[in-house]
């Protein structure tokens, strides 16, 4: 544990949460900014920084979570229409503890992943520097 990791806080009950599934190993709980109605952040209660300090195993396991327990709970109570899996490191993570989000999607919902037409400019020349 980290005493400085808000999801740390949070997985030792120091913060409240709403907390929808926990086991010895990990904790899920609502997004307090959610991008859609029921959108989860599955945390393991082990620290690690980022998806690069994880063990394979733990990332395994939680991977067996979301699609074993999670994506069917989101799908029976919600009557979800999809489900975005997002994880972010270093850049874009805001919280530096490894956590997924599970982001339920609807037919009707405003999230939008944005796509940069203007980088199919640069297709082949990204092509080839990692080829």
């Amino acid at each position: 544990m980290n005493n400085d990791c808000l999801f740390c806080k949070i997985i030792k009950g120091e913060i409240p949460s709403y907390t929808v599934y926990e086991d010895e190993s990990v904790k899920v709980f609502l997004d307090v900014n959610p991008n859609t109605n029921g959108h989860l952040l599955v945390v393991p209660k082990t620290h690690y920084e980022n998806l690069f300090d994880t063990p394979n195993e733990v990332l395994i396991s939680l991977l067996d979570l979301i699609k074993t327990k999670l994506y069917p709970l989101l799908k029976e109570k919600l009557n979800i229409d999809g489900l975005t899996i997002s994880q972010n490191n270093f850049y874009g993570q805001d919280i530096k503890h490894l956590h997924i989000h599970l982001i339920p999607r609807y037919h009707n919902d405003e999230f939008k992943f944005m796509f940069n037409k203007y980088l199919l400019e640069e297709l082949e020349n990204t092509y080839n520097k990692l080829k």
